[in-house]
């Protein structure tokens, strides 16, 4: 192989590597926090509603003070709580109020996910293309179509396929 080619590759390679790759676990990492919180949501909506089934009025919890140190508390009216609503800050709602807030939060956090996987398809999409380049640079055969593939797996998991019928014979 010549110079010029081995080092167009090695270029490909090291863009492949220094920017799609953490390009793409910053994008997954990102998408698993948004992730977190939409199950932060999920959780709270649910609880929610057991109170409101229940007709909770009051209510005895333990509270993380932090460093796994819990103590034990009441809360004497559940009818409203508070909410962390981003940045630290936390809104008093009644039961109906918070629902809403939340519906309109999964909603938001939903389309956040969507542009992740997008933004995710379109990198992994980069690397598939860059690849691709250095294999033609490399001048390597294509790999074989997933329909191919799985046509030959399922032919030597078969003990006698002589029987059956091949595409020429269609």
């Amino acid at each position: 192989m010549e110079l010029f080619t081995q080092q167009k590759v090695q270029r490909y390679e090291e863009f492949v590597d220094r920017c799609l790759k953490p390009d793409l676990q910053r994008a997954i990492d990102e998408r698993d926090k948004v992730f977190e919180q939409q199950k932060i949501f999920a959780d709270l909506r649910r609880n929610i509603e057991n109170l409101e089934k229940n007709s909770v009025t009051s209510l005895r919890t333990l509270v993380n003070l932090g460093s796994e140190v819990y103590l034990q508390a009441e809360v004497p009216k559940t009818q409203h709580i508070f909410v962390d609503v981003g940045l630290e800050f936390h809104v008093e709602f009644t039961w109906f109020e918070a629902l809403n807030y939340i519906q309109k939060r999964e909603e938001t956090i939903a389309k956040q996910i969507d542009e992740y996987n997008q933004s995710i398809a379109s990198i992994k999409a980069q690397i598939k293309l860059v690849l691709e380049g250095i294999r033609e640079l490399l001048q390597l055969p294509a790999e074989k179509s997933l329909p191919e593939r799985n046509f030959l797996c399922l032919l030597s998991i078969i003990p006698d396929h002589s029987s059956l019928v091949s595409f020429e014979q269609l």
